[in-house]
Formats: C-alpha cells, sequence, structure tokens
C-alpha cells in the first residue's frame, strides 16, 4: 500500500526543495524567472516574478550565466532571444502554449501572401520563428499603442482574436484577426461572471484582455497580469474579482494583503507542469536547454526591438 506524506512532511520536502535550488541557482551563478500564474512555491525561489516580457528584459539586463524560466516555453525562448550568450533553462517540455502553438510560420506566410500591404504584429505569446517572420511584437499592455503606432492601414494581428477584438476598438486600422485563443481565458463565461458580480455587488471586476468581449464589457478595468497588481493598490475598492488564470489570484494575494480577491479563472496546466523537483533537475543537468537558429534570433530580436522603442519613446 503506497504511504501517503503527511502535510508537515509535505511541508518540510518543500522546503529542503527550496533549499537546495537557492544553493544550486548560486553554484551556477543562475537567475531564477516566475511567470505571475507560477505555483505559489516557485515564487520563493525566484529573483524576478512578473509577466513575460519583463521577465526576459530583466534577465538580460543580469550578469548571470544561467537563467532558468519557470513559465512556458515561448518564454524561455523570448529569453534567448534577448540573451542570446546565456545559457537558458525550461523545467519541463511539458510547459507549452496552446495559443502559441495555433501560429506557424507556414500559416504566417500563407496570410502575409494574402495581405501583402499589411503590417505583422505578433503577440508575445508566439513562438521565436513567429516572432522572426513579424514586423514587431506586443504584450497585451501595449498592443493598442503599437498598432497605431505603425504606419500601415492593415494589420495581421496573431495569434489570440480576443486580444485583436480589443486592439479594433481602439484603432482605426483594419486588424486582421487570426483564429487562435488561449483556452484558459476563451472558456471563461459572462453568465457566471454576472453571477458572480451579483453575489459581491461591491467588488470590482480586473480581466485580462484575452478574455472573451462579453466578460470584457462587464469588467472595470482591463489589463494585463503586470498592471493589475496596480489597479487594486491604487483603486478604493476592498474586493475584486479576478479574471485570468488562477495563480494571478494567488499572487496578488500576496502582493496587495490588504484587499480581497475573488477568484473567477481557470487553471493553465502549461503553466502548473513547472514544480521544484523539475527545477532541482534542470540545474544540476541542464534539462531543458532552449537553443534558437541565429537567423530566429536576429530576426525575433529585432520585432522585440521594435515595440521596445516604441513603449520607450511613449513614455
Amino acid at each position: 500500500m503506497e504511504q501517503r506524506l503527511a502535510p508537515q512532511a509535505l511541508i518540510d520536502d518543500t522546503e529542503k526543495l527550496i533549499k537546495l535550488v537557492l544553493e544550486l541557482k548560486k553554484q551556477r551563478n543562475a537567475v531564477i524567472l516566475v511567470h505571475n500564474y507560477q505555483r505559489p512555491e516557485m515564487f520563493r525561489i525566484a529573483d524576478y516574478i512578473g509577466d513575460s516580457l519583463g521577465l526576459s528584459v530583466a534577465a538580460a539586463k543580469t550578469d548571470a550565466d544561467v537563467i532558468l524560466f519557470c513559465g512556458v516555453k515561448f518564454m524561455a525562448e523570448t529569453a534567448k532571444v534577448l540573451s542570446p550568450g546565456k545559457t537558458v533553462l525550461l523545467p519541463t517540455l511539458d510547459a507549452g502554449c496552446s495559443l502559441a502553438d495555433m501560429a506557424t510560420v507556414g500559416k504566417l506566410r500563407q496570410v502575409k501572401a494574402q495581405y501583402p500591404d499589411a503590417a505583422v504584429v505578433s503577440y508575445v505569446n508566439t513562438t521565436a520563428d513567429v516572432k522572426a517572420l513579424s514586423d514587431i511584437c506586443c504584450t497585451s499592455a501595449n498592443a493598442v499603442e503599437v498598432v497605431n503606432s505603425l504606419p500601415h492601414n492593415q494589420v495581421i494581428f496573431l495569434p489570440d482574436r480576443n486580444l485583436g477584438k480589443y486592439v479594433q476598438q481602439h484603432t482605426d486600422k483594419e486588424i486582421i484577426l487570426w483564429d487562435g485563443y488561449c483556452f484558459v481565458h476563451d472558456k471563461l463565461d459572462a453568465e457566471t461572471l454576472m453571477e458572480f458580480k451579483q453575489r459581491y455587488p461591491d467588488a470590482k471586476v480586473i480581466a485580462h484582455p484575452e478574455c472573451r468581449d462579453e466578460l470584457l464589457k462587464l469588467s472595470d478595468h482591463i489589463c494585463g497580469t503586470g498592471g493589475m497588481a496596480k489597479f487594486a493598490k491604487s483603486d478604493g475598492s476592498k474586493n475584486f474579482i479576478v479574471v485570468t488564470e488562477c495563480g494571478m489570484t494567488d499572487k496578488l494575494r500576496q502582493d496587495v494583503p490588504e484587499k480581497n480577491f475573488l477568484s473567477f479563472c481557470n487553471v493553465c496546466p502549461y503553466m502548473k507542469s513547472t514544480t521544484l523537483p523539475l527545477v532541482v533537475r534542470s540545474l544540476m543537468h541542464n534539462t531543458h536547454e532552449i537553443t534558437l537558429p541565429e537567423e530566429i534570433i536576429k530576426g525575433a530580436r529585432k520585432a522585440i526591438g521594435r515595440m521596445l522603442q516604441i513603449s520607450k519613446n511613449a513614455a
């Protein structure tokens, strides 16, 4: 019969693993990046916690030899693009992204041929080879700003159709939507959110723009993960309904403990596939190292750099 660990034994095991990770991190001169959607225990080993692009930018500014990314594969690829001289590790290859997988180079080439005068704006939630074929990248926070900065009248926006529809409401340009979506956000439904709002009438709704339009219309504030804590801190409300991946609610409770955060969310199995034992294995044995062809790094870096320059000029 399998013997189950007592809760205290699980706590002790977690503490030992965290201590080991911190020791290995020091030995490898590594920097550990942890996305907002990760398991709560992962926050304790992090050098930086945040959204995907912000983490990669922060890591590029360090003198670390190794970047270990507790996120998903496209994020680790972005870290490699911005830090080509560093070893980039992803603890598990199960940490994929179905949204990123919905945009392929072959399909993008077909759409580009169909709309030869259109600019290609790829969300950071894309693979490095798709970024390399794009004119510019964007995040959920700066997507509208990026699109409006372009001289083109037509914009191929990929891969998230919900974010693309949100952008279309804030631009005069023609947005050519990609038929992609984040299943974590897309399956959240407006009817259930309305029930939440009725149960908690004094709560403000914070929603990620990857949600469907009918949910965004019920929201008080729409932003990416990087802006959620900022809004909660600045807003006078005590209670917030958080419409995104469940890990963000855990993070907000840590960052803004004086406020109450109600979970209206789904779990991303890709984000939750990273565990402390896998981090230990990756640091000890270099599993799984992210490598990219030089031409992909060069092209993707150019698209990301254009985005960063626009954000810098607007600052």
